[in-house]
């Protein structure tokens, strides 16, 4: 199983800050999927870069592709336009989960413009950029994630 985490940061990519968030979501995704191959890489909030990074790992049958960061109000914040160009079927409700969930905690969490979807097989969802909120995002549908993962492999069963 591949997994690709893909960061998303103007001020990351340009050394000007370190990348706190994508290092903690991979340490729980290798948590959740220890026998898992889990790529990573960086990019600045560019959409043509983002884009071409996904594409790489749907082309390379990734399962599950994370992108953290990109996703707020801010004008270069345009990881969820990029992730739209690459989706062929999205999947609100796990973007609408990971908002409601947030929110209990942090009612910030509603200006996240993460989506969610799929390309292919590989499911493709957008985490918000900082450490907390991206673990926590993730955390609160890995449930969702894993039971997603195996209904787009081509699973027919349902809990």
């Amino acid at each position: 199983m591949l997994i690709g985490v893909l960061t998303v940061s103007d001020r990351c990519s340009q050394g000007q800050s370190k990348d706190t968030a994508g290092p903690a979501v991979t340490a729980l995704l290798r948590k959740t999927w220890p026998e898992a191959q889990v790529d990573t890489a960086l990019t600045p909030d560019d959409e043509e870069q983002i884009s071409a990074q996904l594409l790489c790992w749907c082309g390379q049958r990734a399962s599950l592709i994370i992108t953290v960061g990109g996703t707020g109000l801010g004008p270069r914040d345009r990881t969820p336009e990029a992730t739209r160009r690459v989706l062929e079927r999205q999947a609100p409700g796990l973007a609408e989960a990971m908002r409601a969930i947030g929110a209990e905690r942090n009612p910030y969490a509603w200006l996240s413009r993460g989506v969610a979807g799929l390309r292919g097989e590989s499911l493709i969802l957008n985490l918000p950029g900082s450490r907390r909120g991206a673990v926590e995002s993730l955390a609160a549908v890995l449930h969702l994630v894993r039971h997603g993962l195996q209904v787009a492999a081509g699973a027919q069963t349902h809990p």
